[in-house]
């Protein structure tokens, strides 16, 4: 690891020179992607769950390494292997006034996994709980039908809703705030797509008093006017500041710039289920049996890839290249998937051997706003398929339209990225990998559809393992399992990092998250 690396990861704060104790009632912070919902379980998505922890506190909390914390439950424990018992914070109020008690948790786990048009739910977090018993207004038990050791890490991935507002609310009631009542740090004001989210603060708040009396999230995809935005004072925070431009900003003595090694795996789903796929013909435009299906295809599209040349040139030396879900130290990650060796005549060979010698049309499809250098990482994979031998189109798009095509399995190879919100493998492994199953919520963003029996029989032992280190080791197998049937492609960890006016501070996220909660004038 980069001794930049180990710097980014060990350090997320950097101080600035505001004069000690000043503050300013308003914080105004430029967003990359915006949430497509502020319903706290439509879309289990980066941009949403980072917006939804404002307003909606979940049960658990987790820090910026993704370490658990008390958060509406003081404690829980388990009863027996499949009893949980959660206690709950007392003297919490809702925004509008109303106490919290455990039949807003009941509520919760009732309508979360099951939303209406979700692109992504948070079901693979809470199907495995198949009881729910109120013991008292401050008490609740959770049962399952077998072992779930992670209980207490999953519910920490979403925010609880009031039952006495939400009890038949729908996304649209959400977005307008008539139901977005929460008991978190800030109150819901208002949300205009596409200009911008306005909050304010929650002066009872249980974890005390915010110094920002508002915030203002806005959201531009654009880099470029990001950083402009900063430069001129517009905005007092950013995301993801563009690589090129972070050895400047970090010149600049008027502002500072935070980083912070993430969890987030930029990779390819590729389509390994259909025997025809949309965008996949023979070089003469004819159709063909899904090529994607072979494995020795899908090693060759992961081998004609040059990672380290896509770090170097592409990232501008800030991610690591990734040869598995999360990156090495993580929970359940394996020592034995470094990334795999760029290998074009390699690639080649096992084209030939699978039948398709003279290559193949293929459509690689991408957002162009949602990840950091998305488009320019796409464009950089098409490049490599084309030295084997492969006719390659790209096709990249608005975040908007591109993750409702992705879901609705348009696409045959397409970029994607995931940040564990769990801060371990199964994460990933339930939600990419596992063997699509809406009613177990498995595979749920498993938009190539792969299934591996052996995997999925590796993950659901994993599941039930108590033992740390043995659970560990099983996703760890699940892991190397996948990669060796080349499941997906991973590419590279993202480094995040944001850009700060002087005389603020930032604790960097794993998550990647941008919270208001974190960003503090400087001592």
């Amino acid at each position: 690891m980069s001794s930049w690396l180990l710097r980014a990861t060990a350090a997320a704060v950097v101080v600035t020179g505001l004069a000690s104790g000043a503050q300013a009632a308003e914080l105004r912070i430029a967003l990359s992607s915006e949430p497509t919902a502020i319903d706290p379980h439509f879309h289990n998505l980066s941009p949403n769950n980072q917006i939804s922890l404002h307003i909606f506190d979940p049960l658990v909390k987790q820090d910026e390494q993704q370490n658990l914390m008390p958060g509406l439950a003081v404690s829980w424990e388990p009863l027996d292997e499949l009893t949980w018992e959660f206690r709950l914070r007392e003297g919490v109020t809702w925004h509008d006034g109303e106490p919290f008690t455990a039949a807003d948790v009941a509520f919760t786990l009732e309508r979360a996994p099951d939303v209406p048009n979700s692109p992504s739910s948070f079901a693979a977090y809470i199907n495995q709980i198949t009881g729910v018993e109120i013991v008292d207004d401050y008490t609740i038990r959770l049962t399952t039908d077998t072992p779930f050791p992670l209980m207490a890490t999953n519910l920490s991935t979403f925010g609880i809703i009031a039952a006495h507002v939400a009890g038949d609310a729908t996304t649209e009631d959400f977005n307008a705030g008539t139901a977005a009542i929460g008991t978190g740090p800030y109150k819901f004001v208002e949300f205009v797509p596409g200009d911008r989210i306005v909050l304010e603060a929650n002066p009872d708040y249980w974890d005390g008093a915010e110094p920002w009396d508002r915030v203002i999230f806005r959201p531009i995809s654009s880099s470029a006017s990001r950083v402009a935005a900063l430069l001129s004072g517009d905005v007092d925070v950013i995301e993801e500041v563009p690589t090129a431009d972070i050895a400047q900003l970090r010149e600049n003595e008027q502002l500072t710039v935070a980083s912070a090694a993430s969890n987030r795996v930029i990779y390819l789903h590729i389509d390994s289920d259909r025997d025809e796929t949309p965008h996949i013909t023979a070089k003469d435009g004819s159709a063909i049996e899904n090529p994607l299906k072979d494995q020795r295809v899908r090693e060759a599209l992961s081998i004609a890839i040059n990672r380290d040349a896509i770090v170097e040139r592409v990232m501008e030396g800030i991610a690591v290249a990734a040869g598995q879900l999360l990156p090495n130290g993580f929970q359940g990650t394996s020592d034995n998937l470094p990334p795999p060796a760029y290998d074009p005549e390699r690639a080649q060979a096992l084209l030939e051997e699978a039948g398709y010698g003279d290559g193949f049309r293929v459509t690689l499809h991408g957002p162009n706003d949602r990840y950091i250098n998305d488009a320019d990482v796409a464009q950089a994979v098409a490049q490599m398929w084309s030295r084997i031998g492969l006719d390659v189109s790209l096709d990249t798009m608005p975040r908007s339209v591109y993750f409702g095509r992705a879901s609705a399995l348009e696409f045959s190879t397409m970029l994607v990225g995931w940040g564990a919100g769990t801060g371990e493998t199964s994460s990933p492994l339930v939600n990419l990998l596992a063997t699509y199953d809406r009613d177990r919520g498995r595979g749920t963003a498993n938009r190539g559809r792969f299934s591996n029996a052996e995997m999925d029989a590796l993950l659901d032992e994993a599941l039930a393992t108590v033992d740390d280190a043995a659970r560990n080791a099983l996703l760890a197998e699940a892991s190397e399992v996948a990669m060796r049937e080349v499941g997906l492609i991973p590419l590279h960890f993202e480094v995040s990092s944001w850009g700060l006016r002087n005389g603020l501070d930032y604790v960097g996220r794993a998550d990647q998250y941008t919270l208001a909660m974190g960003v503090r004038p400087s001592e």
